[in-house]
């Protein structure tokens, strides 16, 4: 029972990579990542320093939704 349980963890735990992992590369292509209101650029001569507040607001906002979405249909019971 115990081993079962732990291989759904495992499973589920693979997917959330997989799909952060996604996100990640997919990020690095969006053409306002880093440029949003609030995204701190400090850019001199030894050192550059990006802070990206606008953007993370942004990613969780996104993925509270989707995960609020998700669970709500994983834990609808049938009828």
């Amino acid at each position: 029972m115990m081993m079962t349980e732990m291989g759904r963890w495992c499973v589920v735990a693979g997917v959330v990579l997989l799909v952060v992992g996604g996100i990640l590369l997919l990020v690095g292509h969006l053409p306002w990542s880093g440029r949003l209101p609030g995204d701190i650029v400090i850019d001199r001569d030894h050192l550059k320093v990006f802070i990206p507040l606008g953007t993370m607001l942004v990613v969780s906002l996104v993925l509270t939704v989707v995960v609020n979405v998700v669970l709500r249909l994983w834990r609808k019971e049938p009828h």
